[in-house]
């Protein structure tokens, strides 16, 4: 099988060596060539035909998002991965980079002791991304080992009554929850807690850019938030995020805990949560993005009762998330991201009233 192509696109001649010997090691990747900026990266890309694209947000010339723009424009379906900063200004871009078609992102590794150190941190960010977005160079990821109790169809009918929505998303997660949470009413009957894996910095950006297009309040979640109908509720960048009860009153909890499919937050931690909480009351989403985070949180809604929605592979920039929660038989509906914001709805609707429910949360 032949190795997957990379094409390095940044200013810094240090970063272009650090990711080529960075990726040098694994033998299904091979550096095709590199670039200083945009406009010898557009360029290079019919002469090398690279299969992916890695490249830097701040270059002479052309910078990233003009690259990106155009790239888009030539190779529609070309993977691009922002190389972007864990900054407030890298935050920003790369978030303006994903609306305007960034396959994902990861971020320079900073203030770190030695070059071995830095090459390993871009090895376990940057190299299983490159893998996702070529599936053909890896075998499929064996289901998750799990058994749930319950038969389940791919669409069964109307669950019991919703009264919390909990969702989880990675790579092209951002996209998808803006195209989710924007169409959702300002008098939404319930809460919606989100695990979307990002760093630091980066998910209280989402959570602001979510909060400007949204009808909803959308916020990072803080120590000690009430949840309550109508808010969404972002986990902060390396925090778990749970719910815990105060008296009547569900509050958000986060912690540094270790690490669950090497992610914090995770989402089977958040996922397992809410089913304490709410049992079968619980809508559980997991939408596009790479591993399998979610599955045993699925499992657990599953067993409790709960209503269990996918993305479908069609609309998924990576179907590894929602395809675990699929070949586990545990999703009842799996739908386009483009109709995934109205069946939440419909199914939030189920038994009660919009306008009478609009500021409680049960």
């Amino acid at each position: 099988m032949r190795k997957i192509r990379v094409l390095v696109v940044d200013d810094s001649t240090v970063i272009r060596r650090l990711l080529s010997d960075s990726l040098a090691n694994d033998a299904q990747i091979e550096v095709c060539g590199t670039a200083a900026h945009g406009r010898i990266a557009l360029a290079k890309i019919p002469q090398l035909n690279p299969d992916i694209v890695t490249l830097d947000m701040e270059m002479p010339e052309m910078d990233g998002i003009a690259t990106l723009v155009e790239l888009r424009r030539l190779y529609p379906k070309l993977p691009v991965i922002m190389f972007s900063t864990l900054t407030q200004r890298g935050a920003e871009a790369t978030l303006e980079a994903l609306s305007k078609g960034a396959s994902d992102y990861v971020t320079k590794p900073a203030n770190v002791g030695s070059v071995n150190v830095a090459m390993q941190r871009v090895r376990d960010e940057l190299v299983p991304r490159i893998k996702a977005f070529c599936p053909w160079s890896t075998p499929a990821p064996a289901a998750p080992p799990l058994k749930p109790r319950m038969p389940v169809a791919k669409s069964s009918g109307t669950p019991q009554r919703i009264d919390a929505i909990v969702i989880g998303s990675s790579t092209g997660g951002p996209n998808a929850l803006q195209s989710v949470i924007t169409k959702l009413p300002a008098n939404f009957p319930v809460p919606i807690l989100i695990v979307q894996h990002m760093p630091p910095v980066f998910t209280k950006h989402f959570a602001e850019r979510l909060n400007q297009l949204s009808a909803l309040t959308v916020v990072e979640a803080a120590e000690g938030d009430a949840i309550h109908a109508g808010g969404v509720w972002i986990a902060p960048g390396d925090f778990h995020m749970q719910l815990g009860r105060v008296g009547t009153e569900l509050r958000i909890r986060l912690d540094q805990g270790t690490p669950e499919n090497s992610c914090r937050p995770a989402v089977d931690v958040l996922f397992r949560s809410a089913v304490s909480a709410f049992g079968g009351n619980l809508l559980s989403v997991v939408l596009t993005g790479m591993g399998q985070d979610g599955a045993r949180g699925c499992q657990a809604a599953r067993d409790a009762g709960g209503h269990v929605m996918i993305q479908d592979q069609a609309t998924s920039v990576v179907w590894g998330m929602p395809g675990a929660v699929a070949r586990a038989g545990l999703a009842n509906t799996t739908l386009p991201i483009g109709r995934i914001a109205d069946e939440i709805q419909k199914l939030a609707a189920h038994g009660r009233s919009f306008a009478q429910e609009a500021s409680t949360c049960r």
